[in-house]
């Protein structure tokens, strides 16, 4: 079983900048849960946790693929560094509106800024695809492998932001994922051995965007219903367990969701598909929407936490196969803005999801929102069914670069 996965690591360079990339992705399990205590701890608000957490994934999904454009234009060190430089600002500048007491409306520039930071989920996917072009198995056991990674930062990352928020101060958490952020960054990009060379293009080539491609804008559209249901997911998960007295345990639940879904991808990363990513997802999305429709009559946070494991196991491999599809959508010299477009259809869902359980929490009940995450995963069903035949893998206008490959320095 553990053969596919010690495979992977045969290349040079590879464990170091996995390992850098899961430092550099901790705080991603952190810092939503660890907002939602600091904003409530200080303003009593969940509708405005909420419309933070929306205003920073916003500004994630916006200026992501920009980003990773710039990213596959001039290397990952060179556009990473003073993107997460800064983030960082942005978050502090948060921490400090909130202790100066400044007015509501600074959080929202602050928030916004703290979302710049650079993908660094993309940049380690465009590394394996370097590394392991050619090889649908590896790259299969890749990608899952980075499903896995993701799901244990949401497993550890909400119990260490709830310790640290309920054990020190309300915005403990936010702030230490802020540091280790960057700290992550910068590490992830000084592992230069693996970073991908940089194509330059001939005069002629063209440059346009990822989207050109029909299929990506398709998987972009199902990413966003998907995304949904992961950000009504978290806050309305910590509201439910405030309504029952146990705010504390949000984190425990949250992570059985993302346990589930890391069990899932690490045996999903063991199986040797053979059909192509277009046939497999209409699948996966079934499933999602099947384990999630209990969640609506869950009355007691035991009872979540089981429902939150069982749908947890339809996520990774709904994810890899996603990624897995959009290696087939872009041209190579744009896969770190194709995997960046794929994560911002999620981010705009997670965004959208995370405003509508807020406002759902805050004004219909604590567990009202947990209608919401079925009626999206039927949604990305529905549009994966009518894209179906645009998703199938199919020819693209090729990046061609006139020149050879250029290594970043």
């Amino acid at each position: 079983m553990f053969s596919s996965y010690r495979r992977i690591f045969d290349a040079p360079g590879a464990a170091a900048f996995v390992l850098a990339g899961l430092v550099a992705r901790f705080p991603i399990g952190m810092i939503g849960v660890a907002a939602v205590f600091m904003i409530t701890g200080a303003h009593h608000s969940y509708a405005l946790a909420g419309a933070l957490g929306a205003t920073v994934l916003a500004v994630v999904a916006a200026a992501g693929p920009q980003l990773s454009r710039l990213v596959d234009r001039y290397g990952q060190a060179r556009v990473g560094i003073p993107a997460v430089l800064v983030a960082t600002g942005g978050g502090l500048a948060e921490v400090l509106c909130l202790q100066l007491h400044a007015p509501t409306w600074t959080l929202f520039p602050t928030a916004a800024l703290s979302g710049l930071g650079p993908n660094v989920g993309a940049c380690s996917r465009a590394r394996w695809s370097v590394l392991y072009q050619g090889d649908e198995d590896a790259l299969h056991s890749a990608y899952a492998l980075e499903s896995v990674l993701e799901e244990l930062t949401f497993i550890l990352g909400p119990i260490v932001a709830t310790g640290l928020a309920t054990g020190l101060f309300p915005s403990a958490g936010y702030l230490t994922g802020t540091l280790v952020l960057l700290g992550g960054v910068l590490l992830f990009c000084a592992q230069r051995r693996t970073e991908p060379p940089v194509q330059a293009p001939g005069p002629g080539a063209r440059q346009g965007s990822a989207l050109r491609s029909t299929a990506l804008r398709v998987l972009v559209l199902v990413l966003l219903a998907t995304g949904g249901v992961f950000g009504v997911m978290e806050i309305t998960t910590i509201g439910f367990a405030d309504a029952h007295h146990h705010k504390a345990a949000a984190s425990l639940v949250l992570s059985c969701y993302a346990l589930g879904s890391g069990v899932a991808g690490f045996a999903f990363g063991t199986w040797k598909p053979r059909s192509s990513p277009a046939r497999r997802l209409p699948l996966c999305l079934l499933a999602m929407t099947v384990t999630l429709a209990p969640l609506p009559f869950v009355g007691s946070l035991p009872v979540l936490a089981g429902s939150l494991l069982v749908a947890g196991l339809a996520t990774a491999p709904t994810l890899v196969t996603s990624m897995a599809l959009v290696r087939e959508c872009v041209p190579s010299g744009q896969l770190t803005e194709g995997f960046s477009w794929a994560v911002t259809g999620l981010l705009l869902g997670v965004s959208a999801g995370a405003a509508a359980g807020g406002w759902a929490v805050q004004h219909l009940g604590a567990g009202a929102g947990f209608r919401i995450p079925v009626a999206m995963g039927a949604t990305a069903l529905l549009l994966t069914l009518l894209g179906r035949r645009r998703l199938a893998p199919a020819p693209i206008e090729p990046f061609e670069p006139s020149g050879e490959f250029v290594q970043v320095q």
